[in-house]
């Protein structure tokens, strides 16, 4: 990445607050563009069922995707059920997992949703909200990974990409991530909650990034207010 002043903590310009249906219509001209720019917002974190995607997903915290799908063929391959998970060796799991930091805590949830599954929910990963988020190391993001990307129900994912481009577009201006979650929520409609967020991650991570913003590649720079955002050459 190129050296340069950080520019996450700048400011916003101060403008009024637009009315809810001026927000909604300005977000509704945002997620146009970036279905343009990306058409395929998919997860890039591997997985052939929602077990996989829930054990990657726990995994990718305070790591990036393509290390998270570095290391789990070698984990899938060793454990293939919640069963699996909820007997394994806390020490063994820790070694697979050791390059995503923080593995110890990791292992312990990954053990801990093993037996959760097991005793509550015949070794099945749930549907709901409320049953994922009784799931060691599972909160309202990993739960809305799921929700969206596997079970196909509409979910607002709040990561750090989405927490900064939303406060940047002037979407939210709370940095917590459920307040965010309930800002974004009510600017769209639920068709859009899965795809329109994971554009704004992705957007975030690829372009509108924390310390450098390419805001020459940036699908979205006549509708950003943001005081830190770029000249374009």
């Amino acid at each position: 990445m190129s050296r340069g002043v950080s520019l996450s903590g700048l400011r916003k310009k101060t403008s009024p607050q637009p009315s809810p249906a001026a927000a909604k219509r300005r977000l509704g001209r945002i997620l146009e563009h970036l279905q343009k720019s990306i058409p395929d917002p998919r997860v890039a974190l591997d997985s052939s069922n929602p077990l996989e995607l829930l054990v990657a997903t726990i995994l990718s915290a305070q790591c990036t995707d393509e290390r998270v799908n570095q290391v789990t063929p070698n984990l899938f391959a060793r454990y293939r059920t919640a069963e699996d998970f909820a007997k394994a060796d806390q020490a063994e799991l820790e070694a697979l997992i050791k390059s995503t930091g923080f593995y110890k805590s990791k292992a312990r949830h990954l053990i801990g949703c093993g037996k959760t599954l097991v005793a509550t929910f015949q070794g099945q990963v749930p549907g709901t909200m409320d049953a994922l988020t009784t799931l060691p190391g599972v909160g309202r993001k990993t739960a809305n990974v799921l929700l969206g990307s596997y079970f196909g129900k509409p979910a607002v994912v709040v990561d750090t990409h989405v927490k900064r481009v939303a406060n940047r577009l002037d979407l939210t201006s709370s940095q917590d991530p459920t307040k965010i979650e309930e800002d974004l929520q009510s600017l769209m409609p639920p068709s859009q909650w899965t795809m329109g967020t994971q554009r704004l991650l992705l957007h975030g991570r690829h372009v509108c990034q924390a310390r450098m913003p390419n805001c020459d590649r940036c699908s979205i720079y006549d509708e950003c207010a943001f005081e830190g955002k770029r000249q374009r050459a």
